[in-house]
């Protein structure tokens, strides 16, 4: 299993992070496909993204919007690539085509056939059990527009993810207060830092905080 969570922030904020996703390939120039949490004003991020791994020998870019109608050649093609980068967005919005769609099942298969899976905030909380971390804090978290019940993710990885998290009282005291409320750990990654997973081993990248039963770690500086 090859993934990376990503934090946030600018391409040049990540740029050992892609680095990292390149290295899982085990490929010089890997095939890249997009997969946006909305259609709307994607190809912006689209080609910042293709900018940004150019420079590392990436040649092949593919976008698979989920949320508007594309056919079965587009949907093989995109899970054919080396890597499939879920964005950043609306965390609610993004699981509910993920769902409706029949993605999940997926990427399942993708990652567990060798596939490297990315993802930037949002596209990073859909790897864990579930997108609970998009609900908090009150003043920095995702609109619930879509009224999802059912907020139950990828779960490839046994821990939870909060991104874009900043080192302050304000945030430390909801995420302290989660931690109480579940057993496994939640990582908390500032912009421009994020976590690698390759097989069951986890790789930490800039700064990452642990957050758990009530206690506050820091696990990489």
């Amino acid at each position: 299993m090859n993934l990376v969570l990503y934090g946030g922030g600018h391409e040049w904020e990540n740029d050992h992070l892609d680095l990292e996703a390149i290295s899982l390939t085990g490929k010089k120039s890997p095939s890249f496909t997009f997969i946006p949490a909305g259609s709307y004003e994607s190809e912006i991020e689209f080609r910042a993204l293709i900018k940004q791994y150019q420079q590392f020998g990436v040649k092949r870019f593919l976008q698979f919007s989920i949320d508007v109608d594309f056919d079965q050649t587009l949907k093989d093609e995109a899970f054919n690539s080396d890597i499939i980068h879920l964005g950043g967005g609306n965390t609610y919005y993004f699981l509910k085509y993920l769902r409706s769609k029949g993605m999940l099942a997926e990427l399942k298969r993708f990652v567990k056939n060798g596939g490297v899976l990315t993802g930037l905030s949002a596209g990073g909380i859909l790897m864990t059990p579930t997108i609970d971390t998009a609900g908090f804090p009150e003043f920095d978290c995702d609109d619930n527009e879509e009224n999802l019940k059912n907020l139950k993710a990828l779960g490839l990885v046994n821990f939870e993810f909060f991104p874009h998290y900043r080192n302050s009282k304000r945030y430390d005291k909801e995420l302290l207060a989660h931690s109480t409320k579940i057993k496994r750990p939640l990582y908390a990654c500032p912009d421009g830092s994020g976590i690698s997973v390759n097989g069951k081993s986890l790789k930490f990248h800039g700064k990452v905080y642990c957050f758990f039963e009530g206690k506050k770690i820091t696990v990489s500086r």
